[in-house]
């Protein structure tokens, strides 16, 4: 039998395994990525991309492409029983980089794949995962491949292998919570109405009593009147056959794309014709397919050298787009910590952090997308819900990595989300610059350290350029220091060699609320690890002791 070694074996190429794949392999980390399926699945599935995995994929390289074949979510027309409701406009706040947009899960495969090929690395497909074991220093993983068995020794395995994940049920992780009774239709279809582009459309007929009957639901994609529809199977005496056949009534996890027949366009032509509010004609049927829903949740996201992400960890309703997305975050918060680990810099329980991060943000997920789907109506204001679904909110205050008390003003906190910022001027540039341009020049920790419009003798710049120095020898080398210098402070500091930009348009002013000398260290992931009021060199390595050995 076939043996090799590895440093990473990711499981399932989906998004969220290629992201994964890719944030190992961009960081140098030997890594293998296997897929039981023979080539990937031309459908139009999870379709929402959120504005933060935008930043995200900007971070990993990625978003020219994405941007060039995504299309933007501009809002929702919303109908009940044929008449208009609520008009939703995905408005987000002018600071936020990015938009809400529409790709379909095929496509953003392929630009994943595509990314992951830029490391020499490709989806080793046809090879299913039967089974591991592991002790304190290796995973071992039997895999049937297309030239039969081989065993895999990996130092860490990452099951992104979905709803139904071989890799979960391995290593004993209880996925608990329960099924929707409904079952759904899906289609890739254009659709001839006169409804304006760009918008998603729900329709809703009730009851009687004003309880939901039907719904049609209608996300646009690329391309000429093209949408991802979804509606209600039609009940008949073939339900409970249909609930065995998809492995519901066996005990398994009754989520996603069942066995059988799809519906054709004469099916979704007659939902359209009773619950369209203008008259509608369905064509050019590329994908349709039957699929159920749970809401379950993985009781631990690592055992030993075993981690889940993804829909591994947690399924839920669609309702948000908010699956995939939180997935793809899920894999951006582990790579960075697998590659420091494998590096040997690692400070102990670093990995451990990863549960402790995402576990509650993949339960806050469940919990309010089923309450959404039950009809419960969320009681925030718009702008925090449309930030929410942006998922520009998540954070990880209070953390195994953050601190508790650095926030005594304005401005983010330890675990926020680290905000963009423009109108930065650099040296030798005539055109303004993006703090996230400065946070992705390498994939590893960031310190800003900011200057104000005090003196800037040659003592200030001793003192920053002594902070880095010391930033630099706790974290392994691997950290980028910037200075940010006040709007309106006269001059660099005089013998200032870091690399430094000015705040001219007072952008990171208003974000980050600075004060003179305050340190701000931003983690790979984008989220603010500390913030220091004028830090001396020993407290920077203190802080920085939590994540480096």
């Amino acid at each position: 039998m076939d043996e090799a070694e590895t440093e990473v074996l990711v499981v399932g190429a989906g998004p969220v395994g290629l992201t994964a794949a890719a944030e190992l392999r961009r960081r140098g980390v030997g890594c293998r990525i296997v897929d039981r399926l023979d080539r990937p699945q031309p459908y139009a599935k999870a379709v929402g991309i959120q504005p933060r995995t935008l930043e995200v994929w900007e971070a990993m390289g990625l978003v020219g492409r994405v941007l060039d074949e995504a299309v933007p979510l501009l809002g929702q027309l919303a109908f009940v029983d044929g008449e208009p409701g609520p008009r939703l406009e995905l408005e987000l706040p002018a600071e936020v980089p990015y938009r809400f947009a529409a790709l379909p899960q095929d496509t953003t495969e392929r630009l994943l794949t595509e990314h992951l090929a830029g490391f020499g690395t490709r989806v080793e497909r046809g090879t299913e995962l039967l089974g591991l074991d592991q002790d304190d220093d290796r995973v071992r993983a039997e895999l049937a491949t297309p030239d039969g068995p081989a065993v895999l020794r990996a130092r860490y395995v990452v099951g992104c292998d979905g709803a139904h994940s071989r890799v979960r049920r391995a290593i004993g992780v209880d996925f608990a919570g329960d099924a929707f009774p409904e079952r759904y239709m899906l289609g890739d279809v254009e659709v001839d109405w006169d409804l304006p582009g760009g918008y998603g459309v729900r329709c809703l007929r009730r009851t009687g009593d004003g309880a939901p009957d039907d719904v049609l639901v209608c996300i646009p994609l690329p391309g000429r009147r093209r949408y991802r529809v979804s509606m209600l199977v039609p009940s008949g005496p073939e339900d409970a056959a249909d609930g065995a056949a998809d492995g519901a009534a066996a005990g398994e996890v009754a989520h996603g794309l069942a066995g059988g027949r799809g519906p054709d366009l004469a099916d979704i032509q007659a939902v359209l014709d009773r619950l369209s509010p203008r008259p509608a004609t369905a064509g050019a049927l590329r994908w349709s397919s039957v699929f159920r829903i749970s809401h379950r949740l993985a009781d631990r996201y690592r055992v030993g050298r075993v981690f889940l992400a993804g829909d591994a960890a947690h399924i839920h309703p669609p309702t948000g787009a908010q699956g995939m997305n939180t997935g793809v975050q899920d894999a951006h918060n582990l790579a960075w910590k697998l590659a420091l680990a494998l590096r040997g810099v690692a400070a102990e329980g670093l990995l451990d952090s990863y549960h402790a991060e995402r576990h509650p943000v993949g339960a806050e997920v469940v919990g309010r997308t089923v309450r959404h789907a039950r009809g419960e109506a969320d009681a925030d204001d718009l702008t925090t819900v449309l930030l929410r679904q942006a998922q520009l909110l998540v954070n990880y205050r209070g953390g195994p990595l953050g601190d508790e008390d650095d926030a005594t003003g304005a401005g983010p906190r330890a675990g926020d989300r680290a905000p963009d910022c423009t109108g930065l001027e650099r040296p030798l540039t005539a055109f303004p610059q993006r703090l996230f341009d400065l946070l992705r020049a390498g994939p590893h920790h960031a310190l800003l350290l900011y200057t104000g419009a005090g003196p800037g003798g040659t003592a200030r710049a001793e003192h920053l350029h002594a902070l880095a120095d010391a930033a630099r020898a706790a974290a392994h080398g691997l950290l980028d220091v910037h200075a940010v210098l006040a709007g309106d402070a006269p001059a660099p500091p005089e013998g200032l060699l870091l690399p430094y930009a000015r705040d001219a348009a007072g952008s990171f002013r208003t974000a980050y609320a600075p004060a003179d000398g305050e340190a701000f260290l931003v983690r790979p992931d984008g989220y603010l690890a500390a913030r220091l009021p004028a830090p001396t060199s020993a407290a920077l390595t203190t802080r920085l002791r939590r994540t480096f050995r």
